[in-house]
């Protein structure tokens, strides 16, 4: 069938989208808002109500994002959900990332072509045993504030981030490390007790905060307050209804070309395309519905960027409930979703099944022939018997007095992979499963995930760092910052801290097979696909890349121009 999430949209006018149409395309709740004011720590600018996670409309001075006023540019963004931190410890979410990422820089960064840049570094060594990282500064670089940036701000960032105590999300990524040196302002020494073989990848681009400034405000109100030394500063933030960053005059790789750079939270995938189609914005972080990316495609005021998505798209299970602790249920869970329906009917075809954690694209790691699973409601129904669960009088499956029944949280607004939660919800009941479907923003989400209040979700998310580095610390290892199925296994621990410690991908590789077959044996996750990631571009807006390896393109956005109109 067509795209199953597709939804009807109101024609198209002569004339630009106003504020007052936009609201009359969108159902306005106040759900999410409260969620996330509940949970705003004291200080922290807290979402206005009126545009929450499931809805949003463009804003009244983002409604002109396609004109210059005032002699002033703008480029408009359209996020798909709420911008909950703006700080380095949360760039896990890609609206989040790619304004994180504008305000902030790190010492170097890989390019969307995975070509190493310096950034806050202007050169550094590696020890040819790989204990011991020096790193040379720029000099005269300044924070957002004005004050200077200096090799106490990077001690302090590192220190703080990897510190269990102030449980970072992001710790994991400092593994490894013992001391970091500052012999003086321009020089950083990182020392390491363990080879690390991610570092460069890992916390030798983490982003910077100006140490007195966070010190004197704490993490939490940095989220919503913060001062880096990138293109652009925070101008201002609600995060559910949209951010707005400010050229940065002293940056210190010269001053953005484009003097407003602002993300409006629009959950609703129709309500984006028409934003772009009208002129209202310039880009959508996140893709659209597939058929829309590729009727854009065909219009020649739009670009649409395709790369190989290096997420996974997937449901985390908490392996913490009774029949998610049994592996016979969640391999029978996997025979029971018709992976490839999902891609073909609700994906346009624009993806692959996912068979391991590590995407095809990573062709110095990916391993081709581990255990798959084929669509097999016999082989679910056989495993689940195996498992002692068995069908009630409801049909529901049933073992010592519990059913198997669970909740999906999926992002609130979210049409497109709530439609496969939908088809899911179906083939699950299909083998005497009972998925129930919830909304919840994305940093609910989240927070329910790692704290284990929630069963389940639906998402994308990276269990390798990219196609580049195959480090899944963060999602597979037990103390893994986003480890959302609280999956323990000591031969996946050992492993991923084995791995870490060559260097060659030839003595890595056999560590990250092994990785792999155990993911897939396991049923960490429920894995679904990897996308092909398209991303569209209104043509006006120059500079942007005609093709890129990965969606990396967004850090380099001070460097785009804007035609008029």
């Amino acid at each position: 069938m067509q795209q199953a999430t597709k939804q009807a949209k109101p024609a198209l006018g002569p004339r630009s989208i106003s504020r007052r149409q936009f609201m009359q395309w969108t159902a306005i709740g106040l759900s999410t808002a409260a969620v996330l004011a509940a949970c705003a720590p004291p200080g922290v600018e807290q979402p206005a109500t009126g545009s929450a996670g499931t809805t949003a409309t463009i804003t009244d001075t983002a409604a002109s994002g396609a004109a210059q006023t005032g002699g002033k540019t703008t480029q408009v963004w359209l996020g798909h959900q709420e911008v909950a931190s703006l700080s380095p410890d949360d760039t896990g979410p890609t609206v989040q990332g790619v304004l994180i990422q504008n305000i902030h820089s790190g010492l170097i960064y890989y390019d969307y072509d995975f070509n190493l840049v310096q950034d806050l570094a202007e050169s550094h060594e590696v020890a040819p045993d790989g204990l011991k990282y020096t790193f040379h500064l720029r000099k005269g670089v300044k924070f957002h504030d004005g004050s200077d940036f200096t090799s106490k701000d990077v001690k302090y960032t590192f220190d703080f981030y990897r510190d269990e105590k102030n449980g970072a999300v992001s710790a994991s990524s400092f593994t490894g490390i013992d001391t970091i040196e500052t012999p003086d302002d321009a020089t950083v020494v990182v020392n390491m007790k363990t080879v690390n073989a991610a570092s460069l990848v890992t916390w030798g681009g983490f982003n910077i905060v100006p140490a007195k400034y966070h010190a004197e405000i704490g993490e939490a109100k940095y989220k919503g307050a913060p001062i880096g030394t990138g293109p652009y500063k925070v101008k201002e933030w609600k995060a559910s209804e949209f951010t707005e960053l400010e050229a940065f005059a002293d940056y210190w790789g010269g001053r953005a070309k484009i003097d407003f750079l602002r993300l409006e939270v629009v959950p609703e995938d129709a309500v984006r395309k028409q934003a772009l189609v009208a002129g209202d914005a310039d880009a959508s972080v996140w893709p659209l519905l597939v058929q829309d990316s590729l009727t854009l495609e065909k219009d020649p005021k739009f670009k649409i960027l395709r790369s190989p998505g290096a997420s996974i798209k997937f449901f985390p299970i908490n392996n913490t409930l009774p029949f998610f602790q049994d592996k016979l249920c969640r391999q029978a869970l996997m025979y029971a979703l018709d992976r490839q329906r999902i891609i073909d009917d609700l994906w346009n075809g624009t993806a692959e099944v996912a068979h391991s954690n590590i995407p095809p694209s990573s062709k110095a790691y990916y391993k081709a022939d581990l255990k798959q699973y084929e669509f097999s409601p016999d082989k679910a129904k056989q495993l689940l018997d195996e498992a002692g669960w068995k069908a009630g009088a409801d049909g529901i499956r049933e073992k010592d007095g519990k059913k198997f029944s669970f909740t999906c949280t999926a992002k609130a607004g979210d049409q497109a992979r709530k439609a496969i939660a939908e088809l899911a919800q179906q083939l699950f009941k299909d083998v005497g499963v009972d998925m129930q479907i919830a909304e919840a923003p994305i940093a609910a989400i989240l927070e329910g995930l790692r704290k284990g209040d929630i069963d389940c979700s639906i998402f994308n998310w990276t269990y390798c760092l990219n196609a580049l580095e195959p480090d899944p610390s963060d999602t597979l290892s037990t103390k893994g910052g986003n480890n959302f199925s609280h999956f323990s296994n000591a031969e996946m621990d050992k492993l991923i801290a084995d791995g870490l410690q060559k260097v060659d991908p030839k003595e890595r590789k056999p560590f990250y097979d092994r990785i792999q077959e155990i993911f897939v044996e396991e049923v960490t996750v429920l894995y679904l696909q990897f996308d092909q990631w398209l991303e569209p571009f209104a043509r006006r807006l120059e500079g942007v890349p005609d093709s890129v390896v990965s969606a990396g393109e967004w850090i380099d956005a001070d460097k785009w121009t804007k035609q008029n109109g």
